[in-house]
């Protein structure tokens, strides 16, 4: 979807609609109005409209609706109007007319035209409710009625917290099934005794699950830094209208606003203790970002491992099996690479970059307004899908069908001078660095090494390699590494 063409008309008809600029024709089928219009001719910046982020569309109805349902209950808007204004939203919540919000995700002015594209949508949809014609706004007016008791200032940022709930819940479930991914791989590999590695050097042997196993438990610590951050952004700013003040709202309005707000969304939302700070600070946006993007580098890290253990299939380590998804070349037949993996770097690497974005945004905030949450929400929404879609498909595409290559990694440790480690309390440092260096220079195996030499015999050499002795756990095989 790409943003309004305002030149456009299905029809060709059109009706007139005044704002403080002029009056412009818009087109007779829409249900947005003037506003929109010249937002849309002033903002055809990425051509991604705002209905690209549904969640962001349903949170705005929800806002309206909620709004509405507490001027009717403080006696400032009519019941009449009231009903039709949240039986619009109500619409739209189930997904109707989001075709209709078509401003650009970038924009200036803090928000405004987003807010006066959900206005007017709803304002025109209430009239035809109501039995009036679209544009009749003496009888249901988008400022006046949709957007009383409201500002910009408090109803974009409260919609955005909304939306980024609804939509990190798809994260964290995605980021539960790609755990649960690792998890099983970590079953399946426990008895697949392997070399450990510092700084691409042999280092000491371990299990292949205990390398999958360590990926489950860094997944499980970002679940609940996730979980964390969604919490905080439950504290909203509706009812602060302009800069905090509350101007232009009744008294009680917004405690009542918030209640109908946490009935309609299901979450349990708080009213900020202090509505002008609230109004201009961005920290909760930076908050959560930041944890995306931790999430972006630990996940970014794993994939790096994943295509690094299935380099080859013959040059490389080829410790594990990447299933193929597709053929790799154009030009070199048989070849499979890591993409999976690859793409998901990609989106760590984009999510890492809206986070600066997300940051310089927040700080460049003035006054009592920050004037960037446009590309705030933008950067924020675009880093929970991506990585949603991201440790989905690394779990479904990637994790769930990778192989051990049992035999080589056997291999591997039987012949690693890591096995020396080991060795190291009983025979001495400077004993066991020369055994290494032999094994080295000659080929041998550290096993072999040490039985011809006699430092220790069959049965005291066997029990100190067992996988148990080797991997600081219990093992499914017991069977000395020789």
């Amino acid at each position: 979807m790409t943003a309004l063409d305002p030149s456009r008309s299905e029809t060709g008809a059109t009706r007139l609609e005044h704002d403080l600029i002029g009056d412009r024709a818009v087109p007779a089928s829409a249900y947005w109005g003037v506003h929109t219009l010249r937002a849309c001719e002033n903002f055809a910046i990425s051509r991604i409209p705002i209905s690209t982020y549904p969640d962001l569309v349903v949170a705005l109805a929800c806002v309206k609706q909620a709004a509405a349902r507490a001027n009717s209950d403080l006696g400032v808007l009519a019941a009449d109007k009231a009903k039709a204004i949240s039986d619009a939203c109500d619409e739209i919540r189930t997904g109707q007319f989001h075709d209709q919000f078509v401003v650009d995700v970038i924009q200036g002015g803090a928000g405004t035209s987003t807010n006066m594209n959900a206005n007017e949508v709803i304002a025109n949809r209430a009239l035809e409710k109501l039995g009036h014609q679209r544009g009749e706004y003496a009888y249901l007016h988008p400022l006046e009625d949709v957007n009383r008791s409201q500002s910009t200032n408090d109803v974009y940022p409260t919609a955005i917290k909304v939306a980024a709930y609804f939509a990190i819940g798809r994260l964290l479930d995605s980021m539960t099934v790609l755990r649960q991914a690792f998890a099983d791989k970590a079953d399946e590999f426990a008895d697949v005794l392997k070399m450990g590695r510092t700084q691409l050097q042999d280092a000491v042997p371990m299990t292949l699950g205990q390398e999958f196993a360590t990926y489950a438990v860094m997944l499980s610590e970002d679940i609940d830094r996730v979980a964390e951050a969604r919490t905080l952004i439950r504290e909203i700013n509706l009812g602060a209208t302009a800069i905090g003040t509350g101007i232009t709202a009744p008294p009680e309005y917004a405690r009542r606003v918030r209640d109908h707000l946490a009935a309609a969304t299901g979450i349990d939302l708080v009213t900020a203790a202090d509505l002008v700070e609230a109004t201009q600070d961005a920290g909760a946006f930076v908050q959560l970002s930041g944890v995306l993007k931790r999430v972006s580098v630990k996940l970014s890290k794993i994939c790096n491992d994943l295509r690094l253990l299935s380099s080859g299939p013959r040059a490389g380590l080829t410790e594990i099996s990447l299933p193929p998804v597709q053929a790799g070349s154009s030009i070199m037949p048989g070849k499979v690479n890591p993409v999976i993996p690859e793409v998901v770097n990609q989106i760590a690497y984009e999510v890492i970059g809206n986070d600066v974005t997300i940051s310089l945004a927040a700080e460049g905030g003035q006054l009592q307004l920050n004037a960037f949450e446009p590309i705030i929400m933008h950067s924020l929404f675009q880093s929970i899908e991506h990585l949603a879609v991201a440790c989905q498909t690394l779990a479904d595409r990637c994790i769930c069908g990778i192989s051990a290559n049992r035999e080589h990694l056997r291999r591997t440790v039987e012949y690693s001078i890591g096995l020396v480690t080991v060795l190291n309390p009983i025979l001495g440092y400077d004993v066991a660095t020369r055994i290494a260096q032999q094994a080295l220079e000659s080929g041998e195996s550290v096993y072999d090494l040490v039985l011809r030499h006699g430092q220790l015999d069959r049965h005291q050499l066997d029990d100190l390699l067992r996988p148990e002795n080797l991997t600081g756990q219990s093992s499914r095989s017991t069977s000395p590494v020789a």
